[in-house]
């Protein structure tokens, strides 16, 4: 047996180095510490535990959610003769037996298991004769219900730790946010963990969003990227999409494979098999593959639709590239397709009126035994629920609250459903319905979250850094964003931009603490400006914002280029305006680190600077708030013409909201300052360089036409 771990690096794996960020989790492990490591896709985040395997004395066991996954990591240990195996529940009963006899007896290294084994009391009882080294949980996120790939039976993890007596555990995912890090830290209950958080950062991806407004330019655009890049993966939000996307792909000559959950598993293993062994360059799939995919020349990956979050995306985004050669990620974005991703959180999102409707349900076609042979569809009809995944995710949360047990039924496709406390009504359900608000709520925000992110026009890479709560370096260089020309005007602050900044930041903290007048971060962008000019109106004076040590300190500067300059900070992610009827602003990490001085950032700094005036259309201060236009007069005529020229647009786009195109208060803008040249429009407050390019010429069309008219 090797003891040192280089010496284990170079005899298994064939490396005389390891990787960025691999060796302080490997020593960390080896030195008995717990551990959360969040590696990105293509890191080598398996290998920072299949390493210390092999050193330490025992077995590690590796949760792990894909049979293919499980299969594929188990083939390529065997392969470099490792004592390695899987237990799951492909396997027959005499098979399950021996890897559980080779287990107790140590003739085993790493096992791989699925989540669902913990079910079993037997397994677990068999466990505590083991002497298990270290349990490795991997694709932690699915163990948070705030997590993109939420996975209810990853939650008994933390009962089973607890029946073993806590031995050394590691969790390891490529995808958490600082909320879902946090979950994976209270129910794993890791102990003065080791914390590692490489780098998101994938420099050699050029991520890329092309709006489209059809099927037709979608298609176009993915042979376009699929005859340049040759080797690569698209993703479709459906089945039904999957298989009209790899038909299309076929009928132009490309061998393709297709990949989705509805497939039987030998169907999927084989394509997952004809994709690694390079018999097929293309594959199709939904967000069903890609788990431990382990194939380093994936050029491209194309999102056919939009996916439900900033993780899965990324995640997805990952696969490319991971033997650090330049890869491009592109997304096909129509805002129609969200309605594909409406329809997933609302199956997630079960409201507790559906889950009460299911199990009375259940208690109403139960047999003696207090059990259900149903398929989900059956419930469905007798719940009188619509969507059928809603009652999939119904039973789910009730199983998860002991109120169910569900069983697999030999020689069926449908489970059983056994009633633990029949006595209990559905009217006497104990439901967290705060808990599955709140839920619903954060799923809704993170699909905000990736429309955003798409709309957007700044750098791309940056973005998703900031997304995860890492500092964001410079500019990528490599994205659409940081391509277009657009992204040449953004620059550093000089040293009295540096002040305003600062200045202005330290308002919006000051805003956010309570006073003796019993406000506490109740303030929106405007009446933040006011404080900062300095206002006597009677509001600002009521609420005592007139006596903070902010107030009127950018008195200079005035109201149209504070404006400008808020959306500038919050486009850059210095400040975070919270959703919600007010709006509220606050800082971010980043904006905190600027107003002490520290960090960098990166703005298309605004036209106005302190004490100037700027000019757009006929002359009239281009980035002027709202508030500060009343003098300019309003064309109520000429905003009704604006507002059909957005409808119409917002149509021929698949039907996508309004808003999307201008916002209401752009509109006003555009009817008061009526610009007539690109110049002049781009320059108007929520025009931005993307939509000017898009959307602009049409709306000073209409400008133009009705100045003639007039």
């Amino acid at each position: 047996m090797i003891r040192d771990p280089l010496a284990a690096l170079d005899r298994y794996f064939g490396f005389q180095e390891f990787r960025d960020g691999q060796e302080p989790v490997v020593s960390a492990l080896l030195s008995g510490r717990d551990a959360l490591v969040v590696m990105p896709t293509g890191g080598g985040k398996s290998l920072c535990y299949q390493l210390p395997a092999l050193v330490m004395e025992g077995v590690t066991l590796v949760v792990s959610p894909l049979i293919a996954l499980m299969k594929d990591q188990v083939d390529a240990l065997q392969a470099k003769g490792i004592a390695a195996a899987v237990i799951n529940s492909t396997q027959s009963l005499e098979e399950q037996r021996e890897r559980l006899r080779q287990l107790r007896a140590g003739e085993l290294k790493l096992v791989y298991v699925a989540p669902e084994r913990f079910r079993a009391e037997g397994f677990r009882a068999a466990l505590r004769d083991v002497e298990i080294s270290l349990f490795a949980v991997d694709e932690a996120h699915c163990l948070s219900q705030w997590g993109h790939d939420f996975r209810p039976d990853y939650l008994r993890l933390e009962q089973t730790l607890e029946e073993l007596g806590h031995p050394q555990t590691a969790a390891f995912t490529a995808t958490a946010t600082p909320h879902v890090r946090s979950d994976i830290l209270k129910t794993l209950k890791l102990r003065d963990p080791f914390v590692s958080i490489t780098g998101f950062e994938r420099p050699n991806l050029s991520l890329r969003v092309r709006q489209v407004e059809s099927q037709k330019e979608k298609y176009e655009r993915l042979i376009r990227v699929v005859k340049e890049w040759k080797t690569g993966i698209v993703y479709c939000a459906t089945r039904k999409r999957v298989e009209e996307v790899a038909e299309r792909l076929n009928e132009f000559g490309l061998s393709v494979t297709a990949y989705h959950g509805g497939m039987d598993d030998r169907a999927r293993e084989q394509a997952q098999n004809e994709f690694l062994s390079r018999a097929s360059d293309i594959v199709v799939a939904t967000n069903a593959f890609g788990m431990g995919i382990d194939r380093s020349d994936v050029r491209f990956v194309v999102h056919f639709e939009v996916p439900g979050s900033m993780e899965a995306y990324y995640q997805e985004a990952g696969r490319a590239g991971r033997d650090r050669e330049p890869a491009v990620c592109e997304l096909l974005f129509n805002f129609a397709d969200t309605s594909t991703q409406e329809f997933f959180i609302e199956g997630n999102n079960p409201g507790p009126v559906l889950i009460r409707n299911v199990y009375s349900a259940l208690l109403s076609h139960a047999d003696d035994n207090h059990v259900v042979m149903s398929s989900i569809q059956d419930l469905a009809d007798w719940a009188g629920a619509r969507n059928s995944m809603a009652v999939g995710s119904a039973i789910s949360t009730l199983t998860r609250a002991r109120y169910l047990e569900r069983f697999d039924v030999p020689g069926q496709r449908i489970r059983g459903t056994k009633l633990v406390r029949p006595e209990v009504s559905a009217f006497e359900l104990d439901l967290d319905e705060a808990g599955l608000m709140a839920k619903e709520k954060a799923d809704r925000n993170k699909l905000e979250a990736i429309i955003r992110f798409c709309y957007d026009d700044r750098c791309r890479q940056q973005w998703i850094l900031r997304y995860f709560g890492e500092p964001a370096p410079e500019v990528c260089g490599n994205c659409d964003m940081c391509s277009a020309e657009s992204s040449s005007s953004q620059r550093g602050p000089t040293d009295e931009e540096a002040v305003i900044v600062r200045k202005l930041l330290s308002g919006v903290a000051r805003m956010s603490r309570r006073s003796a007048y019993g406000w506490e971060g109740r303030f929106g962008k405007g009446k933040i400006i006011q404080m900062l000019i300095g206002s006597r109106s009677a509001e600002i004076l009521e609420k005592g914002l007139h006596e903070l040590s902010t107030y009127g300190i950018l008195k200079e500067a005035g109201q149209a280029y504070l404006y400008a300059l808020f959306k500038e900070l919050e486009q850059a992610g210095l400040i975070r305006t919270e959703p919600g009827e007010y709006r509220l602003v606050t800082l971010t990490n980043l904006g905190v680190e600027a107003m002490k001085g520290a960090g960098s950032y990166r703005l298309a700094w605004p036209a106005v600077a302190a004490g100037e005036k700027s000019t757009g259309g006929g002359g009239r201060a281009s980035t002027l708030p709202v508030s500060g236009l009343k003098d300019l007069g309003f064309d109520p005529v000429l905003f009704e013409k604006l507002k059909s020229k957005r409808a119409e647009i917002a149509a021929a786009e698949g039907g996508k909201p309004a808003y999307t195109v201008f916002g209401n208060q752009t509109l006003e803008l555009l009817t008061r300052l009526q610009p007539t040249t690109m110049e002049a429009g781009i320059s108007v407050r929520g025009v931005g360089a993307a939509k000017a390019e898009r959307y602009l010429p049409q709306f000073l069309e209409v400008i133009l036409e009705h100045r003639k008219i007039g």
